[in-house]
């Protein structure tokens, strides 16, 4: 059962994207989201290379700890505001509304998802941003570290009634892709249409996409089946995804190593990359 959603958050400008999808599964499913706070550690915030005599150090680190409170209080008032806005309720004592809870943890963002990660049902995370060095050991850490399915949110994108609503599956009959389908059952059986995408071969003694077919419906999920052409899989799968109107998209990731993947350019990275969709991915 989706019931624990986490949404790890630091001073990155999307924290209302990550908490609005978490906010409309949670009130879907009647879920709890966990809002970490990944404090900043005051030795971070020291000048890097500056060689400081005892008494400046001290300053120093009054100041970095003064800052690191500061922000702390921002970002707090800041995701109060927004749960309200978003239909969350705090310290409710009912289970069928959608709850939200507050805390702060000190350390490296990795670190945090990683520990907080590994009991809770669903990651959701910021689309990385590579051309910043942004969010990539966030979405390791969740994958590998916590071994969770992530939901990835792309951009500013508010999602709205439509969301997860139709949600289109990547099938190519790989353990991750099998994973992604297990890791999603409560999503899929909630939504009021599903599609199977696929194309190409299937995996060397992988499921057939009829047989997916079938696992859906002793679950009583009628899904359908979209298949596409086309060499480049991550480019077709996006394609297919908004032709259909689909939105949310369902994915296995990192058939390979992540290493190999992220060094040439696999699949999930350029889907990643590419993606103007909320993705779901499980490894």
């Amino acid at each position: 059962m989706l019931k624990s959603i986490l949404v790890p958050v630091r001073g990155d400008g999307m924290v209302a994207t990550v908490l609005a999808h978490a906010a409309e599964l949670a009130k879907q499913h009647q879920a709890q989201v966990n809002v970490v706070h990944c404090r900043a550690q005051a030795n971070d915030l020291l000048p890097q290379g500056i060689v400081m005599n005892d008494f400046a150090r001290k300053v120093m680190m009054e100041q970095a700890v003064e800052l690191a409170n500061r922000q702390e209080d921002h970002l707090r008032k800041i995701l109060h505001r927004l749960a309200r806005d978003f239909g969350l309720e705090e310290n409710a004592s009912t289970s069928d509304v959608a709850v939200c809870t507050f805390a702060e943890e000190p350390g490296r963002m990795a670190d945090v998802v990683k520990h907080a990660g590994r009991l809770s049902d669903l990651i959701v995370l910021p689309k990385p941003q590579r051309e910043r060095n942004l969010g990539q050991s966030s979405l390791k850490a969740a994958l590998y570290g916590a071994g969770r399915p992530v939901l990835i949110c792309p951009g500013q994108l508010q999602p709205d009634a439509t969301f997860a609503q139709h949600v289109a599956i990547g099938w190519n009959g790989s353990l991750p892709a099998a994973r992604a389908v297990a890791s999603s059952l409560d999503i899929v059986h909630a939504a009021k249409r599903v599609s199977i995408l696929t194309g190409g071969k299937v995996q060397t003694h992988g499921p057939t996409v009829e047989e997916l077919v079938d696992y859906y419906a002793l679950r009583g999920i009628t899904a359908e089946v979209v298949r596409f052409t086309g060499k480049d899989a991550a480019t077709e799968l996006l394609k297919t995804s908004k032709s259909i109107g689909a939105s949310l998209l369902v994915i296995g990731a990192y058939s390979h190593s992540h290493e190999t993947e992220m060094l040439f350019g696999g699949n999930t990275e350029r889907i990643v990359d590419k993606t103007e969709m909320p993705i779901l991915m499980a490894h």
